[in-house]
């Protein structure tokens, strides 16, 4: 039941992402060159930025999880 609430919780916080992102590239436009861009440019490069990340965060996420329970094996043995 925690997955679902994760998946749930997931929602806003894209949409809040790419509304950060819009609103410090329009802040830092001139400072490294870029024309600032929309909400939906942001939308899409904050699903850029997930699909690439996400399987690397879950790899990490899931080793530690694995390095954590094969300490608590050893410490019981």
């Amino acid at each position: 039941m925690d997955d679902f609430f994760k998946i749930v919780a997931a929602g806003p916080a894209f949409f809040v992402s790419a509304w950060l992102l819009m609103i410090f590239a329009g802040i830092t436009a001139t400072d490294i060159g870029i024309r600032p861009f929309g909400y939906v440019t942001a939308m899409v490069v904050t699903i850029g930025l997930w699909l690439t990340l996400a399987p690397a965060i879950g790899a990490i996420a899931r080793s530690g999880k694995s390095k954590s329970k094969s300490k608590s094996k050893s410490k019981k043995s």
